[in-house]
């Protein structure tokens, strides 16, 4: 039995990973839930899967919580510190970290010290701290498990691949809702066209940033951490089926592909299980059904996002903390009709060439930069 700890239970990956969860009652236990703001959620859960404590990050909400909670045997914790403590815990074996953006980084960090396997799910932890991270990892003994589709179906392809160099890696991206459009239709599309995504569920900021393909920036940021591969091996392909999850090409020539329908449960329950394999419930691939897969090069004059992520982890440093700051403040306030879905690239260029580099930051430097950044970001917007 593996005692789980979900950061961010309330969100998509949260609740799917429940999901899983539920399926394998003897294999998995939800030992530690954790939510930001939706107490109510946070509650109903609790009270399904019984964990040993749950953390309200938003402390004026302890008191509901603990009051819906007080005929149960669970511990009720609030704050942004209790999120570093509770990862702490020795009967946790697995610390999902399904929060989203740079507030993950913190309980990221706490769960390594740990000694907690990680179930990584917020990419935004290596984009802004990759060499700190990987060398935390190293200094603690720490496994990173790959919850992103890209980084676990990359990872399911070079098993037992440890002796053999990776020439690229396809990293495979969908295109979004906009795929087709040109710069000048971009100009005008809403919050509301941006969060239709085409293939996949998924929470309000990872799909606007899926729009815009930042976060296909973000992937080919994480995927250079994860696997050491450099960021010019690093292919963007469009893939609108989402079928292909991701490949890896070696220097034979050979490319392993992972194929799957688009359900995040799969990667989440392989991070989970790993290395085993278990049953799941979910859609099965019909390649008869699908007859066809397309595949075309990603625009980066269209999407500009992309192109500003290759030059942040080419410069390195804070910079991809700076380019992660200022796209979280760009995508709130695209979603809050501020400003414009070209705006958002257009302030994060103007964040990175503003901003102070620092070229071999400390984390206290990251939390420096991220609230600095947050600031100059949000005063282009007024």
């Amino acid at each position: 039995m593996k005692r789980i700890a979900i950061l961010g239970s309330t969100g998509s990956i949260g609740k799917q990973a429940l999901d899983v969860i539920k399926q394998h009652p003897d294999q998995f236990e939800a030992y530690v839930l954790t939510a930001g703001n939706n107490a109510e959620l946070l509650v109903e859960q609790a009270i399904e899967f019984q964990p040993n404590c749950v953390v309200i990050a938003n402390e004026s909400k302890y008191d509901a919580v603990s009051a819906a909670l007080q005929n149960y045997p669970i511990k009720v914790y609030a704050g942004s510190e209790a999120l570093c403590q509770v990862v702490e815990n020795q009967a946790i074996d697995i610390v999902l970290t399904a929060m989203v953006g740079f507030a993950g980084l913190r309980p990221t960090v706490a769960a390594i010290k740990a000694h907690k396997t990680l179930a990584l799910a917020n990419k935004e932890t290596l984009v802004v701290a990759g060499s700190i991270i990987q060398k935390l990892c190293f200094d603690n003994k720490v496994s990173i498990l790959p919850v992103d589709s890209e980084h676990s179906a990359i990872f399911q392809c070079l098993n037992g691949e440890q002796y053999n160099r990776i020439q690229r890696i396809l990293l495979t991206a969908s295109g979004g809702p906009f795929r087709k459009m040109s710069k000048e239709q971009l100009e005008g599309v809403t919050p509301e066209q941006a969060l239709k995504h085409p293939n996949w569920k998924m929470g309000a900021k990872i799909t606007i940033d899926s729009a815009s393909m930042m976060n296909k920036g973000f992937e080919m940021i994480e995927a250079h951490w994860l696997y050491n591969v450099a960021p010019k091996d690093i292919q963007v392909v469009v893939h609108p089926e989402s079928v292909i999850h991701s490949a890896v090409e070696f220097e034979d020539g050979a490319v392993i592909a992972q194929l799957g329908t688009p359900d995040m449960r799969l990667p989440i329950q392989y991070a989970f299980s790993f290395p085993k394999r278990l049953l799941l419930q979910t859609e099965r691939l019909d390649l008869f059904k699908l007859q066809s897969l397309h595949f075309e090069e990603a625009d980066a004059e269209r999407f500009p996002c992309l192109r500003l992520a290759y030059e942040a982890i080419e410069q390195g440093g804070n910079m991809p903390c700076i380019l992660n700051a200022a796209g979280e403040v760009t995508n709130l306030a695209f979603r809050n009709k501020q400003i414009g879905f070209m705006d958002m690239p257009k302030f994060i260029e103007k964040a990175m060439h503003e901003a102070q580099f620092i070229a071999n930051p400390t984390l206290d430097d990251l939390f420096a930069t991220d609230k600095a950044i947050r600031e100059l970001t949000q005063s282009y917007i007024g």
